[in-house]
C-alpha cells in the first residue's frame, strides 16, 4: 500500500497553505506601503472631485447620491486605513523595544493585520476604477432649484412681487417685463422673486439667474445659464455648439429664467434658451430701463416699477440715516424735505441717506439742502447715482432725444409741462427740422412717447401733461453743464423767489435761460447775450417793464416766452430778434403790438390769446411775419372789421389771409360782419383751431361745415353772450364724424339756447369731445346727446333755470346706455331749479372721480351703480339734501357715504 503519496501531496497542501501567509507577514511593511500609496492617490482624486463638487455647488448643483455614496466610502476607507498604520507604527515600535524575536501571539497579529492591509488595497483599487472625474449633470451632480442671490431688505415692492406671483400662474404669460427708470429697484425686485422661491412651494426644475448688462455678448450668457446647468464651458466651442447642449438640457426641463439689466431685444435661440409656452410651462421675467425691450423681448406683460409712496420713502430714508437723528425736531422737517426731492426713487434715498447719516446738527441739514438745490452732484454718492442714469441717456436711441430731454431741465421740479408747449419750443430751437410743416407736432409726440418709453419722462396730472422727476432733473442739469464744468450754458433758476433777475454778467456764456415762475418786477439791465437761444420768463406775475434795449444783443434768441407777466408794453427793440421762432406773450398786459414785430421774418409761432388790454394791431406788425405758421387770437383782440374803424393802418383779416404758410389760428370775433368774413374765407376757415364768439346780437345760430378741410382743426368752441343765438348747426348732409378735432365746448349766457345741437347726434361724433361747459342757458331742457361721447372727461352744468334732465329718456336708446361714459371724471352741476333726473338708468361711470350738486332741490336720485368700492367717486353737495337722497337700498348709500363730503 503506497503511504508516501498522500504524505507528499498532504505536506504540499500545507506549505501552499502556510507559506504565501509567512510571505504576506514577513512583507508586511511592503504591503503597508503599497496600502499607503494606494490611499494617496485615491485621497488625491477624492479632493480633485471635492474641489469641482464644491464649484458646481456654488452655480446651483448638488451631489446625487451615487457621489455623495463614493465619497463617503472613501472617507471610511482612508479611516481604516490610517487606523491600520497607525497599529503598525505601535507595534514596530513595540518589537523594537522589547528586542525580542517574533512569537507565535505576535505572528498570528502580524497575519490578521496583513490580511486587512490586503484587503483595504482591493477595495481603494476598487474605488479608484469608480472614481468619477466629470462633474456634470449627467455624471454625479442634479440641479438645486433655486441659488440664494444676496439681497438687501426690501421696502414697498410687496404689490409687484405679488403681481408677479399671479403672472406666473397664467398659463398664457410666458414672458414678462419689467422696466422703470435706473435706481427704482428693478434688480432688488427680481432678486427678491428669486428668493421667494426659497420658501414657497413651486413647480420649476431650476431658477435660473443671469445678469445681461449693456455690453451684452451672447458667450457670456451661455456661459452663466451653462454654469447654473453644470455643463462645462470650452472656450473653443462655437456660439451654435454651446446653444445646442444648453438647450438639450432645457427643453427638459420646466424652467424659470431670471434676466436682469436687458437693454436690447435678446435671441433666445443663438443663447439656446426653448421659448415659453403654454405647452412647456416655462417662463421668462427680465428687467429693463425702457419699454421699447419689453416689445423687442415680446413680452407677454409688462409691469412698471413705480416710485416708492411718501411712507415707503421715509422709512427707506429712516433706515439709512437712524431713527435718533431724524427723532430730532429741529431736523425732521429737513429730513421731509430732502425725502419730497428724492421723489420715491430709492437709489436716491439710499445714497443721501448714507450721506446724511453722521450730519447731526441743523445747519449740516439746511446746507444739504442748499446743495440739492444748488449742484446735487456734490452730495457724496450722487454722482454715481448720475453715473448709473447715463447710461439710459447714452442709450438714447439719437441725439434730438438727447437734446429733447436735456430742454426739459428748463421747467422747476414737479412742473406739469404742457405736452404742446415743450413741443413748440423744441421745434423753435430746430430740434424738430425747418421743414414748418405739420410733421413736427407727430414727431414731438413720438419723442415724448420715447422718453416716456425709456422713463425719462413721467405722465402728468392731466394726459395733455408731461412731468419730469426731480432726480432725472437733476440728472439733466447735470449733464447739460458737463458734469457741473460748464454751469454758466444752462442759467437755471426757475422757481427760486427771485425778486431781481441775475446781473448781466451772468447771462454773457448762457445758451438758455429759465426764470420762470419768480417774482422779478423789472428788468433794467441790457444784457449781451451772443449764444442764448432760449428765454423763458413766463409766470413772474410782477413783470411789468423790461429795459427799451433788452433785446438788442441777442442775435441768436429762438424761443421767448413773457406770457403771465404785467408787461403793458413790449421794448422796440423786439424787433432786432431776427432769429426768433417761437415768441409767447399771451395773458400779458399788453394793449398795441409793436410795429417792430413784423421785422421778425422767421418767426413760426405768436402767441397772444387770453390778452383781454390788446385793443391796437398795427398793419405792420401783422404783414411782415411771412413765415409764420401759428397765430394765436383766442380769447383776446377781437375788433376785427368794425366798420366804422377810422384807423387804416390797423390789421384786418385779409392781413391774416395774406400769410401763405398760416396753418393754425385762433380768434376772437365781436361782430357779425366779421363772422361772415371769416366764414367766407376758405383760407382761413381751413386754419381755425381755437374759435371764441361774444356779444354778436343778431346771430341766431352757427354752421359749421363738414365739408373736407372745414372745421377738421376746430379744437376749441366758445360762444358768450350773444342773446340770440340758439343752436349749433352742421351743414353740407354731415350724419356723422362731425368736429373729429373738437376738444373743448363753452357756452354762456345764451338765453334763447334751445338745443346746442340742431342736427341728431350719433355715435362717432365729436369723437374728441373731452370738456362742456354750459353756463346762464335758460331755455335748454338737457343735453341728452353728451351719452354718445366716448372721451368726455369734464362736464359743468350751472345756472340753466329750464334744465329738467340732463339726460332725457325720451331722446336715447336702451343701447346708448351701454357704455356710457368711459371717461368722465368730473360732473358738476348747480343752480339747476327744476331738474329732476341726471338719467333714468344707473351707471357705473368707471373713471368717475368727483360729483358735485349745489342748489338742485328736485333732484332726488343720482345714478349711480356701486362697482369698485375701491374706486367710488367723491359726492360733494349740500347736508341736508344728502340725507334727502332717495336710494335703491339701503347698502348702496351706505357703500357711498364715506365717499360724501358737504359743501
Amino acid at each position: 500500500m503506497d503511504v508516501v503519496s498522500p504524505l507528499v501531496s498532504l505536506l504540499r497542501s500545507i506549505a501552499d497553505y502556510i507559506f504565501p501567509r509567512v510571505d504576506s507577514v514577513m512583507n508586511l511593511d511592503q504591503s503597508i506601503h503599497s496600502l499607503e500609496t494606494a490611499l494617496k492617490e485615491l485621497t488625491e482624486t477624492r479632493d480633485d472631485l471635492k474641489k469641482q463638487v464644491d464649484r458646481a455647488e456654488i452655480l446651483g448643483l448638488t451631489c446625487t447620491n451615487q457621489v455623495k455614496g463614493w465619497l463617503e466610502r472613501v472617507d471610511n476607507v482612508e479611516t481604516e486605513v490610517r487606523s491600520i498604520i497607525t497599529r503598525q507604527d505601535v507595534e514596530n515600535e513595540s518589537s523594537s523595544t522589547n528586542n525580542k524575536c517574533c512569537c507565535a501571539n505576535n505572528y498570528c497579529s502580524r497575519y490578521k493585520l496583513s490580511r486587512k492591509v490586503l484587503q483595504n488595497i482591493s477595495l481603494i483599487n476598487e474605488l479608484r476604477g469608480k472614481a468619477v472625474l466629470d462633474v456634470n449633470v449627467a455624471d454625479g451632480l442634479l440641479l438645486v432649484p433655486v441659488v440664494e442671490i444676496p439681497s438687501r431688505p426690501v421696502i414697498g415692492i410687496e404689490l409687484m412681487i405679488e403681481k408677479v406671483q399671479q403672472l406666473l400662474n397664467e398659463e398664457d404669460v410666458g414672458v414678462i417685463g419689467i422696466y422703470g427708470v435706473g435706481g427704482i429697484g428693478k434688480t432688488t425686485l427680481l432678486k427678491s422673486i428669486n428668493n421667494g422661491f426659497l420658501t414657497v412651494e413651486h413647480n420649476f426644475d431650476v431658477v435660473i439667474w443671469a445678469v445681461v448688462s449693456k455690453e451684452f455678448v451672447v458667450e457670456k450668457i451661455q456661459q452663466i445659464i451653462g454654469e447654473r446647468l453644470g455643463l462645462s464651458w470650452d472656450e473653443n466651442q462655437f456660439q451654435e455648439l454651446r446653444a445646442s447642449r444648453i438647450y438639450s438640457v432645457m427643453r427638459r426641463r420646466k424652467f424659470l429664467l431670471l434676466l436682469d439689466d436687458v437693454w436690447e431685444g435678446l435671441d433666445f435661440e443663438k443663447i439656446g434658451v426653448p421659448l415659453p409656452s403654454r405647452e412647456n410651462g416655462c417662463k421668462v421675467i427680465f428687467t429693463t430701463r425702457s419699454m421699447d425691450v419689453c416689445s423687442d423681448m415680446d413680452a407677454d406683460h409688462k409691469l412698471k416699477v413705480e416710485f416708492l409712496n411718501e411712507n415707503e420713502s421715509w422709512q427707506l430714508f429712516q433706515e439709512k440715516v437712524g431713527t435718533p437723528i431724524l427723532d430730532s425736531m429741529h431736523i425732521s422737517s429737513y429730513a421731509e424735505t430732502i425725502v419730497r426731492k428724492c421723489g420715491g426713487l430709492p437709489l436716491a434715498l439710499v445714497t443721501i441717506g448714507r450721506a446724511m447719516a453722521n450730519k447731526q446738527t441743523e445747519e449740516e441739514w439746511k446746507y444739504a439742502i442748499e446743495v440739492l438745490n444748488k449742484s446735487p452732484s456734490e452730495i457724496r454718492g450722487m454722482e454715481d447715482v448720475f453715473t448709473l442714469l447715463k447710461f439710459s441717456y447714452d442709450n438714447l436711441g439719437n441725439d434730438t432725444l438727447r437734446l429733447c430731454f436735456l430742454y426739459c431741465s428748463l421747467f422747476p421740479e414737479d412742473y406739469a409741462i404742457e405736452k404742446e408747449q415743450i413741443i413748440e419750443y423744441w421745434a423753435g430751437e430746430g430740434f424738430l427740422g425747418t421743414s414748418g410743416d405739420d410733421n413736427f407736432h407727430m414727431m414731438g409726440h413720438a419723442i415724448i412717447g420715447s422718453l416716456k418709453i425709456a422713463c425719462f419722462l413721467e405722465t402728468g396730472e392731466e394726459e395733455n401733461q408731461v412731468k419730469m422727476h426731480d432726480v432725472v432733473r437733476s440728472f439733466a442739469l447735470w449733464v447739460a453743464s458737463d458734469g457741473g464744468k460748464k454751469n454758466a450754458e444752462f442759467l437755471m433758476q426757475a422757481s427760486r423767489g427771485l425778486m431781481e433777475a441775475p446781473g448781466a454778467e451772468n447771462w454773457e456764456q448762457a445758451q438758455r435761460i429759465s426764470l420762470l415762475d419768480n417774482e422779478i418786477t423789472e428788468i433794467l439791465e441790457t444784457p449781451v447775450c451772443p449764444h442764448l437761444s432760449t428765454l423763458l420768463l413766463q409766470w413772474n406775475s410782477g413783470l411789468s417793464k423790461i429795459s427799451k434795449d433788452f433785446f438788442q444783443f441777442m442775435p441768436n434768441l429762438k424761443v421767448l416766452d413773457l406770457s403771465f407777466t404785467s408787461l403793458r408794453e413790449m421794448p422796440q427793440s423786439i424787433g432786432n430778434l431776427v432769429e426768433l421762432w417761437h415768441l409767447d406773450l399771451s395773458r400779458t398786459k399788453i394793449s398795441t403790438l409793436p410795429r417792430e414785430l413784423g421785422n421778425l421774418a422767421k418767426l413760426r409761432h405768436l402767441d397772444l390769446q387770453r390778452n383781454r388790454y390788446l385793443k391796437s394791431i398795427p398793419h405792420t406788425a401783422i404783414s411782415g411775419l411771412s413765415q409764420l405758421r401759428v397765430l394765436n387770437f383766442y380769447y383776446s383782440f377781437g375788433d376785427w372789421e368794425l366798420q366804422d374803424l377810422e384807423d387804416g393802418d390797423q390789421a384786418r383779416l385779409s392781413d391774416l389771409e395774406s400769410l401763405q404758410h398760416l396753418t393754425s389760428v385762433g380768434i376772437t370775433l365781436a361782430n357779425l360782419y366779421a363772422l361772415e368774413r371769416l366764414s367766407g374765407s376758405r383760407t382761413l376757415r381751413r386754419c381755425v383751431e381755437y374759435l371764441y364768439i361774444r356779444e354778436c346780437e343778431g346771430l341766431y345760430n352757427l354752421q359749421l361745415s363738414h365739408n373736407t378741410g372745414d372745421g377738421e382743426r376746430l379744437r376749441r368752441l366758445s360762444i358768450n353772450n350773444c342773446p340770440d343765438f340758439k343752436y349749433l348747426a352742421i351743414i353740407d348732409g354731415a350724419e356723422n364724424n362731425w368736429l373729429p378735432n373738437l376738444e373743448v365746448l363753452a357756452m354762456h349766457g345764451l338765453p334763447s339756447l334751445i338745443s346746442v345741437w340742431r342736427n341728431p347726434m350719433s355715435k362717432g361724433c365729436l369723437r374728441n369731445l373731452r370738456s362742456i361747459n354750459i353756463w346762464y342757458c335758460d331755455k335748454l331742457k338737457n343735453v341728452s346727446w353728451i351719452l354718445q361721447l366716448p372721451k368726455l372727461e369734464m362736464i359743468y352744468l350751472f345756472y340753466c333755470s329750464e334744465m329738467e334732465e340732463v339726460i332725457s329718456g325720451d331722446q336715447v336708446e336702451d343701447e346708448d346706455y351701454l357704455n356710457a361714459f368711459p371717461c368722465l371724471r368730473i360732473m358738476s352741476i348747480r343752480k339747476l331749479p327744476k331738474l329732476s333726473c341726471i338719467s333714468k338708468e344707473s351707471m357705473t361711470f368707471p373713471s368717475l372721480k368727483k360729483i358735485a350738486v349745489i342748489d338742485c332741490p328736485k333732484l332726488k336720485k343720482l345714478p349711480l351703480k356701486a362697482h369698485n368700492v375701491a374706486e367710488l367717486p367723491t359726492i360733494y353737495c349740500y347736508k341736508e339734501w344728502w340725507d334727502a337722497l332717495e336710494w335703491a337700498d339701503a347698502d348702496t348709500k351706505s357703500t357711498f357715504l364715506p365717499h360724501f363730503i358737504s359743501a
